[in-house]
């Protein structure tokens, strides 16, 4: 009974603990309400996977968001008011997540409006990196990133920022009592010491480039594949069940962000299978120029696999994110193999015979999905479930077949494993 009251009080502070999220999107002209909906989804997933508890959410009808306020006024008093409201039946609201990266002055006057904690995507992308980093490099890379995000914002981040450090400033030129002469504001010293970090940072990547390139020189003659996709589509699954290892893997966006390269045989041919960090939507800049060594396996794959949930309700446009995030990588022209995910896990509605409604994305089996837009693939597509290991043995095969032609093209006289011999004894 004891254990019972220890364990059930844990529970009730771990869900005390748990900080409550408000999100805040924009319907635009070239952001429909759907879009919306589905990015704030996105977002939700995302808070959840830093820790936060989701508890409503606030859409506004706008050409485009405010350089000052991102939202209206009314719509900032609105939320406003029902923070309060919260307050009063005492439950605190921690903080506000947006759906958009914004500026220091949209920071600034939002939290003066609201008087909580304000996080945009970005920045709650950033937290979720920094939790989930786990060796050195991906750990610098991170601070690289976070430093990144802050430097433009530090006015508003530290209030003792805008304090005389001596010398001229905020008091009018004269300085403070006892300060007075030669110096420079603490927001000037904090910002010099973020770039002089910033430049030990860079440094240090570049050290771990030049260790991570001298390693992939050292391989051998393997082909290399690397899995690519949206953030959570399966791809360190897939890994593990492939190259029969022990990658973390979660249902949770970003589980993986360190690149896990396996030696992986099939059959009489070794090759090289990486696994990279997964792409999203609105993914920041920093957040890409600092993963540039992760990022370099991509880069250099000789042929990419690119995992798809199609379980997903908008798995099409995660393929298009996916896409031009590899054409901004300059791997547009790389040899790509679709793998559609998740067919476990694929739901749709079956529409009565006398039913003269429009067919819709929901009324479409699995079997007539794989005769739309995905026959044009000729091939280069699979249905699989890593999972519930479906159609395992057709991916290895089809996988064989594509890594030998690349193989052989750019080994011509490297043998393999062993031989392998036809039915009349001929060397296939």
């Amino acid at each position: 009974m004891r254990e019972f009251k220890e364990k059930r009080n844990s529970e009730i502070i771990t869900e005390a603990q748990a900080e409550s999220a408000i999100l805040v999107g924009l319907i635009t002209p070239n952001q429909n309400e759907r879009k919306t909906t589905e990015y704030l989804d996105e977002l939700e997933f995302l808070a959840t996977t830093a820790g936060a508890v989701t508890v409503k959410r606030f859409t506004q009808r706008l050409n485009g968001p405010s350089s000052v306020t991102y939202l209206g006024i009314g719509k900032l008093q609105e939320i406003r008011a029902y923070i309060d409201q919260e307050e009063e039946a005492e439950r605190e609201i921690g903080m506000v997540i947006f759906d958009d990266e914004l500026s220091a002055k949209q920071l600034r006057n939002i939290e003066k409006e609201l008087r909580v904690k304000i996080l945009d995507r970005t920045s709650l992308i950033l937290d979720i990196f920094a939790m989930r980093a786990q060796t050195a490099s991906a750990k610098t890379q991170v601070e690289l990133a976070q430093y990144r995000y802050m430097l433009p914002r530090l006015q508003r981040l530290w209030t003792h920022l805008e304090r005389q450090g001596g010398g001229s400033g905020s008091g009018g030129g004269k300085g403070s009592v006892g300060l007075r002469g030669p110096g420079e504001t603490q927001l000037e010293l904090d910002r010099r010491i973020i770039l002089n970090r910033m430049s030990l940072l860079k440094q240090r990547l570049a050290e771990i480039d030049r260790q991570k390139a001298t390693q992939r020189s050292n391989r051998g003659r393997m082909i290399r594949v690397a899995l690519v996709g949206y953030t959570n589509v399966g791809k360190s699954t897939l890994m593990n069940l492939l190259a029969k290892s022990e990658v973390f893997a979660e249902n949770k966006l970003f589980a993986t962000l360190d690149t896990t390269v396996r030696k992986v045989i099939v059959d009489n041919l070794p090759f090289l299978l990486s696994d990279t960090v997964g792409f999203i939507r609105k993914l920041p800049t920093d957040l890409v120029d600092s993963f540039k060594s992760t990022l370099d396996e991509v880069r250099e794959a000789d042929l990419l696999l690119h995992v798809v949930d199609i379980s997903h309700p908008e798995f099409e446009d995660q393929i298009k994110v996916v896409e031009k995030t590899l054409a901004d990588l300059g791997c547009a022209e790389k040899p790509v193999m679709v793998i559609f995910n998740k067919v476990d896990a694929y739901t749709w509605v079956e529409k009565d015979a006398d039913d003269l409604s429009p067919i819709t994305r929901e009324n479409i089996s699995l079997d007539d999905l794989s005769h739309t837009w995905m026959t044009r693939l000729e091939g280069a597509c699979l249905f699989i479930s890593a999972k519930e290991r479906k159609n395992i043995d057709t991916l290895k095969q089809v996988l064989y077949d594509k890594v030998r032609q690349l193989h052989v093209q750019k080994y011509p006289y490297n043998d393999f494993l062993f031989q392998q011999y036809d039915e009349s004894g001929e060397v296939k």
